[in-house]
């Protein structure tokens, strides 16, 4: 998997929620460095297993429709015999 890489409006975005955060739950001032300095960690230390779960939830949902297609077909075909 390639590095997960934002557009500058997403960046500058999260950037302003992670501030807020701190701000808001831990009454601490975070600059826009900080910030984006932990937006990174996060995206490089914790985004894989994020993603691989997306990955995974993906694959079970596309096993679970094949499934009802599958049944379906089935259904056809007794429906014609």
């Amino acid at each position: 998997m390639s590095d997960i890489k934002l557009s500058i409006d997403d960046t500058e975005r999260i950037i302003g929620r992670i501030k807020s955060y701190f701000h808001d739950e831990l009454d601490q001032e975070l600059g826009s460095f900080e910030a984006n300095f932990l937006l990174e960690f996060f995206a490089k230390e914790v985004g894989p297993h994020f993603y691989n779960r997306g990955l995974a939830d993906a694959h079970m949902l596309v096993t679970e429709k094949s499934e009802e297609i599958g049944y379906l077909i089935q259904e056809l075909e007794k429906a014609c015999v």
